[in-house]
């Protein structure tokens, strides 16, 4: 058994070092509690924030088996590099096809013009014979005109003067038939012109069409519409696909990280836009971002909600609301760092 004095001194040892420990834990407490004071009063600070991105879905327009996938989860890419490729056999077959209906549009209208042509031809033939029938029945007109003055005159007899007036009505008949034949070529030539305009309607419409299943073809190599990052990889080659299928998701990298960030609604007094903002992320928290306020939410988040609360039902405790805030980080301080969905506190210098 220890002498007493022995056992005084241990109890001695424990109670300095018990206060010591003490002293220090409550030097720490009051710095945090210090610094922490400090930035309530110095800033309006908030935890309630994350770093947001455009995360945008890569849809396919057209369905198919796919026969490449030129990808690996969470893949840096650029702008047009192909993600996937889908069998364009079929497409292509119809698309030919299109074509081929057009081309065929465009032999008949060719026809159409040999055939015009051809009509025209005949239609100066055609006048030029009602000329020629023209000036003989001018002449026959004269002919008749003076044997009909040697008829009054008795220097002519009866059947003279009938053979002549038989000759005129003969060419008269002719020109008259003649001139119909000229309008029903007319007529003709006006057909062909409006089988060539239905004709030009038809081209126009398989045109469209082709154009269309050459979309298709197109639709068919799936790039990527902007630099970005690759999530996670969901499908393989030879898997079966449907037009409006999700297949993927791609994180924008062409527009800038911001930070949503959700501020009481009592805090809005120190916000104004343009401010400028200190952010520290969890994942770095020996780093600082700087940032600006580059828009307030014109409603408080419940607003917005699926199901927006309704206070008029009688059970009302009132809750301070949050009011989203959008922070846009300012680029050349490695703001690629951070990811869609991390938590990062911010803090606003109050003026």
């Amino acid at each position: 058994m220890k002498p007493k004095s022995e056992q005084h001194l241990s109890d001695r040892k424990l109670t300095r070092i018990t206060n010591i420990l003490a002293g220090v834990i409550l030097f720490v407490l009051l710095i945090w509690g210090g610094k922490t004071l400090w930035l309530r009063v110095r800033y309006t600070y908030t935890n309630d924030a994350q770093v947001t991105q455009y995360i945008n879905p890569v849809i396919s327009r057209v369905g198919g088996y796919i026969v490449s996938v030129n990808y690996r989860d969470h893949q840096t890419v650029k702008r047009s590099d192909t993600l996937l490729v889908i069998d364009n056999r079929e497409y292509k077959y119809e698309a030919d096809q299109a074509s081929a209906s057009i081309q065929r549009e465009n032999a008949e209208i060719s026809v159409l013009s040999s055939k015009k042509q051809i009509l025209n031809q005949e239609h100066e033939a055609l006048q030029k014979s009602i000329s020629a029938s023209e000036a003989k029945v001018k002449k026959q007109q004269l002919e008749y005109d003076r044997y009909k003055f040697l008829y009054d005159e008795k220097s002519a007899t009866a059947q003279q003067l009938e053979e002549v007036e038989a000759k005129l009505d003969i060419y008269k008949s002719e020109l008259e038939s003649l001139k119909h034949k000229l309008d029903a070529s007319k007529e003709r030539v006006e057909d062909v012109d409006v089988q060539k305009n239905v004709i030009g309607a038809e081209k126009s419409r398989l045109a469209a069409a082709a154009g269309r299943k050459h979309l298709d073809v197109g639709y068919t190599i799936i790039r990527a519409p902007y630099d970005g990052i690759m999530g996670k990889r969901t499908i393989e080659v030879g898997q079966m696909i449907n037009a409006g299928e999700v297949l993927g998701f791609i994180v924008n990298a062409e527009t800038p990280v911001w930070v949503t960030a959700n501020f009481k609604e009592t805090q809005l007094r120190h916000l104004a836009l343009n401010d400028k903002v200190e952010i520290e992320a969890d994942a770095y928290p020996d780093e600082k971002f700087i940032g600006h306020i580059i828009s307030i939410s014109p409603a408080t988040g419940s607003s917005f909600s699926l199901l927006p609360p309704d206070n008029s039902t009688g059970n009302f405790v009132k809750i301070v609301q949050r009011v989203p805030v959008r922070i846009e980080l300012d680029k050349g301080q490695n703001e690629n760092k951070l990811r869609s969905g991390m938590n990062v506190n911010v803090s606003v210098p109050k003026k």
